[in-house]
């Protein structure tokens, strides 16, 4: 019986070699815009409110 099935590339050590050696993709980086614009509201929130508490 012959067996219509291409050869598995995984049984294969010099293709997985190959595929294990690509260089990976480099993590990317959050950026810390929205952290820092975050941050920057609720500061202006807090002096706004401490304003309004000496003023009243």
């Amino acid at each position: 019986m012959s067996d219509n099935h291409p050869v598995d590339p995984s049984g294969n050590t010099e293709a997985f070699r190959a595929f294990s050696s690509q260089p990976q993709e480099p993590a990317r980086s959050s950026s810390n815009t929205p952290l820092i614009a975050g941050a920057a509201v609720v500061a202006l929130a807090l002096v706004a409110l401490l304003i309004w508490l000496v003023v009243s």
